[in-house]
């Protein structure tokens, strides 16, 4: 995570928006020339008399928007944007590596969840060493069976993410 733009460049910024309005938004930054990402997930909905696989946002009210400091206005200004994640008044700036991991972990893992570290006390500092997370450091709250919590601290959350082999170990 970095705070605050390049001179000029399109970087990956936080967008907040409202309640259930991330698709709407996501696609209206499309339609405008900007580069949009909201990751999704794919999940299974059982009413009473069907069950329904439905595309849902990873991050509930977040997305993510590739964008140049002119561009700034024209995201904050948009329908269901409520504003730019920031810090201290400039903007959360996401790196490239950052958003290619929540697009990994979308793909790859069908039962990934993002969990509130408002709810977590953070243990140890962990890295993997070993699958798709290979050597991602992070603090770990729980590690239940085959299930790993990630946090993402840009994001004020974790991602749990459950893996087919799990190998840790305390980072120095």
């Amino acid at each position: 995570m970095i705070i605050g733009f390049k001179k000029n460049v399109a970087q990956w910024m936080v967008v907040y928006t409202r309640s259930n309005f991330e698709k709407k938004v996501d696609k209206n930054l499309k339609e405008q020339g900007i580069i949009s990402y909201c990751p999704l997930i794919t999940s299974r909905n059982q009413w009473a008399d069907r069950v329904k696989t439905i595309e849902k946002p990873f991050f509930s009210s977040y997305l993510f928007v590739k964008a140049s400091p002119f561009d700034v206005n024209k995201v904050k200004y948009s329908p269901g944007v409520i504003n730019l994640l920031s810090n201290n008044g400039k903007p959360v700036i996401i790196t490239e590596q950052e958003i290619e991991q929540i697009r990994l972990i979308t793909k790859n893992y069908a039962d990934a969840q993002v969990v509130s570290l408002k709810s977590l006390k953070i243990g140890d500092k962990v890295k993997i060493t070993d699958g798709l997370l290979l050597n991602k450091e992070g603090f770990v709250n729980k590690v239940m069976g085959t299930k790993v919590l990630m946090v993402i601290e840009q994001l004020d959350c974790a991602v749990v993410v459950k893996v087919k082999q799990l190998a840790l170990y305390a980072a120095s």
